[in-house]
């Protein structure tokens, strides 16, 4: 009988995330499904609230996601068959009318073939991807930066009186 993994818990120390809410996905045509199951795993433990939508996930689903669960912070999208490009065909036009309402970060292999370059990076900017992570260890210190309140998101002292 085979030894059940066990759950990561949050670790001593780490901060409480007050029910911060992020949407994962793997993209339209990829259906790797383990590193996703890993990265809710993994947020979840850290306590963050996390909407799985799963392997295959179009554009649509996503911003459905986001209509459903207008509090979320992120929506975080995965490759790993390198296709992400085709699968984020509409992504602009999503967050342009509202229906993605933040920020998009996607990670893992994000082009075909095992040389890399930097003009695949900026295509995913150009289609509406707000952030491109090199490393999973990189997710929960990009979520907090986006989360951190900037100089416009607080109010003087006079106006909050």
């Amino acid at each position: 009988m085979p030894t059940p993994m066990p759950l990561p818990t949050r670790p001593t120390g780490a901060p409480e995330r007050g029910g911060r809410l992020v949407i994962l996905g793997v993209a339209a045509s990829d259906s790797h499904a383990v590193a996703n199951h890993l990265i809710a795993h993994a947020l979840r433990a850290d306590g963050f609230t996390v909407v799985n939508l799963g392997t295959c996930t179009p554009v649509d689903e996503f911003a459905d996601a986001c209509e459903r669960h207008p509090q979320a912070e992120a929506v975080l999208i995965g490759s790993l068959n390198g296709q992400i490009h085709e699968d984020l065909h509409g992504l602009a036009e999503a967050k342009r009318s509202g229906r993605i309402h933040c920020p998009v970060v996607v990670g893992g292999n994000l082009s075909v073939g095992s040389v890399k370059d930097e003009s695949s990076v900026t295509r995913l900017y150009d289609l509406g991807v707000d952030r491109v992570l090199a490393s999973a260890a990189d997710l929960v210190p990009t979520l907090d930066a986006l989360h951190a309140p900037t100089a416009s998101d607080r109010v003087p002292a006079a106006a909050a009186r």
